[in-house]
Order: structure tokens, then C-alpha cells, then sequence
């Protein structure tokens, strides 16, 4: 290699260590503060604070796909035949939860195109729980502009990020040290690489058949796998953990730039309070949701949140309770909303169409 590519790879290795150091400190900073999730919102509070200033995040893709693959394996040992047992009873709330989603985020999609001025297409995939990803490609074959689509989904992943962990702990009482439960488990470093093995196969295989949000899913799908057959597979040890939610929130503090909010422009305002109106009416949707689960309320809550499986499945692991049950609303919603994108914002497309058409053959 010439002197230039070392050059140029070692100021590179001198930007991802900078950036790490600043998200660890902050990590340490929440952790101090007594924050759940402190590694994770201590790195997005970094991460978005550097690019708002101005200056770059370029870190790895193969962190955020590693954090994923780390994290939902973790999950996947909640998957006891019990658990199993548990979500098939459940089959039902959880299908009118992702449905009630969807009509949720219709009507808070007619409330953001008239608080905004945009195009309905605009508004049904700013509010659709669905990857600023996946909203951005959908947006390119409706003819919406990607940026403030791309805008609506960061800022409402951030909000429920932000907002619906420490509430729920805050809420909770029972939870004297959020990261107890994590720095405590038990684990082996047999049974760690075997559940990390399963995971990253997962991942692997479902990167292969190109399912949407491969890493997280198959990474789940694996550590499951693993604990239905009754390997011998253990917990990850507290600083992998720890290390999945810094790289988890550097990639999310990283896409809050100053582009987006230019982008945005007048979106912005409104975009934020139809994000939190569709977290508020999820909040209550997952409340109403109590009395036909039998499930305690933060369950429910953590379960119906529109978005951030990832996130919510690690509250619950604090609160240890209903880890499986919450990580398996969201996949349940997931498969639901996420294969079948395109033909719910096609019809949803055609019936505000005629809603127009009728308004204005009423004039």
C-alpha cells in the first residue's frame, strides 16, 4: 500500500477510536446519572451531538449490524417452550395490536399532511412504523421527497429511544439499578460463542434470502433456535452487551445531522408532535391491551411502542419481565407492516384519493 492509503487508514482508525472514547465517556455519564440503557442513549447524545456540530460519525456499518446481531441473539434466549406456549396464546392481541397500529398511523398521517402541507404519500410514510430505510425506498416509487420521510422515522425511533425506557423504569419503582440485571447474569465463554455462532448464522442466512432488518431478525431467530433445542448456550457477558449498545447508539445519534433538519424545514415541528402523538395513542393502545393479555401494564407499553424492538426488548430485560412477549409484538408487527409496505401505502394512497375527490365534488 503507498503512503497515502496508510495515511488515509490510520487517520480512519484514529476517527472511529475518537468517536468511541466520546460515546463510552457519555456511556459512563449516564451510568452516573442512573439512566436504563445508559451505554446506548449515552452514544446517541454523543454521536448526535458531534454531527450537529458539524463534524462527522463515520463508523462502520459492521458495528451496527454486530450490535443487532449481539443484542437480539441475547433476546432469543427468552424463547423457552414456556414462552412459546405464552405468545401462542396471545396470537390474537398481538394481530389487533400491528393492525391498530396501522390505522393509528393513518389518522396521525391526516394530521401531519394538514399540519405540514405535504402530499399524502409524504405523510403515510412518515408515520408508518416501518426503517428510515425502507420509507426511503418506498418514497422514490410514490414520488415523495426522502429527506423529511427519512426525518419523521429518525425522530420518532430517537423519541421512543429517549422517552419510553427511563419512563417506563422511572414508572416502574421496582428498579433500584437499571444495569444490575445485565452486569449480573450468568454466563461462560462456551456457551456465549455458541449463542453468538447461532445469531450470526441467523443473520447470515437471512441476509441471503434478503429479508427486511436481516441482522436484528435472524439474530433473534438463532439465539432462539439455540434455546429451544436446549443447547448449551449462555448470556452474553455484561461488556459485550455494553459494547452492542454503544455501537447500536453511535449509528442512531449519527444520522441526526444538519442536512436532516434542513431538509425538514417547516416538516420539522410538525414532525416531531406526530411522533409523539402516535407514541402517546400506542401507550394508551398497549393500556387498553391489558385487560385482554393479562399482561402487567409496562409489558404492554413496551410491547405496543411503534418501533425500536431493539430497545424495548432490552427494557424489558431490565424490568425482567415479558421479554418474549414484547420482542414478539414487535417481530408480529414487523412481519406484518414490513412485507407488505408497499401494498398498505398503495391503498392507503387510493382511499385518501377518493377522500379528496369526494371533498371535492362536495364544494
Amino acid at each position: 500500500m503507498s503512503r497515502a492509503t496508510d495515511t488515509a487508514i490510520a487517520a480512519h482508525l484514529a476517527h472511529v477510536m475518537a468517536i468511541m472514547g466520546g460515546a463510552i465517556l457519555f456511556g459512563f455519564l449516564a451510568m452516573w446519572l442512573n439512566f436504563p440503557l445508559p451505554w446506548m442513549l449515552g452514544a446517541l447524545v454523543f454521536a448526535g451531538t458531534v454531527r450537529l456540530s458539524g463534524f462527522p460519525v463515520r463508523i462502520p456499518v459492521q458495528t451496527r449490524q454486530l450490535g443487532q446481531i449481539l443484542v437480539a441473539s441475547s433476546v432469543g434466549l427468552a424463547f423457552t417452550p414456556a414462552a412459546l406456549h405464552l405468545m401462542g396464546m396471545l396470537a390474537m392481541p398481538m394481530i389487533l395490536a400491528a393492525i391498530l397500529t396501522i390505522i393509528l398511523s393513518f389518522g396521525v398521517a391526516a394530521l401531519l399532511m394538514r399540519m405540514a402541507h405535504v402530499s399524502p404519500a409524504t405523510a403515510i410514510l412518515a408515520t408508518l412504523p416501518m426503517g428510515p430505510v425502507e420509507s426511503a425506498v418506498l418514497a422514490a416509487k410514490h414520488d415523495a421527497a426522502p429527506g423529511p420521510i427519512i426525518f419523521a422515522q429518525t425522530m420518532r425511533i430517537v423519541l421512543l429511544v429517549v422517552l419510553i425506557p427511563p419512563l417506563i423504569v422511572l414508572l416502574d419503582g421496582g428498579v433500584a439499578d437499571p444495569v444490575a440485571v445485565l452486569r449480573g447474569v450468568e454466563w461462560s465463554g462456551t456457551g456465549a460463542a455458541i449463542l453468538f455462532v447461532f445469531g450470526l448464522g441467523g443473520a447470515v442466512i437471512l441476509k441471503l434470502v434478503r429479508m427486511s432488518n436481516p441482522f436484528f431478525l435472524g439474530g433473534l431467530a438463532g439465539g432462539a433456535l439455540a434455546a429451544v433445542l436446549n443447547l448449551p448456550v449462555s448470556a452474553y457477558p455484561y461488556i459485550v452487551l455494553a459494547g452492542a449498545q454503544i455501537f447500536l447508539g453511535t449509528w442512531l445519534g449519527a444520522v441526526i445531522d444538519r442536512d436532516l433538519f434542513r431538509n425538514a424545514r417547516g416538516f420539522l415541528s410538525s414532525s416531531v408532535l406526530t411522533s409523539l402523538l402516535m407514541i402517546f395513542l400506542c401507550v394508551l393502545m398497549g393500556i387498553g391491551l391489558v385487560w385482554m393479555t393479562g399482561q402487567p401494564w409496562q409489558v404492554m407499553v413496551l410491547s405496543t411502542a411503534p418501533g425500536s424492538v431493539t430497545e424495548m426488548a432490552l427494557t424489558a430485560k431490565i424490568l425482567q419481565e415479558g421479554l418474549a412477549v414484547v420482542t414478539a409484538f414487535h417481530i408480529v408487527r414487523i412481519f406484518i407492516i414490513l412485507p407488505f409496505s408497499g401494498l398498505i401505502v398503495a391503498q392507503a394512497l387510493r382511499f385518501a384519493n377518493w377522500l379528496q375527490i369526494m371533498q371535492s365534488d362536495q364544494r
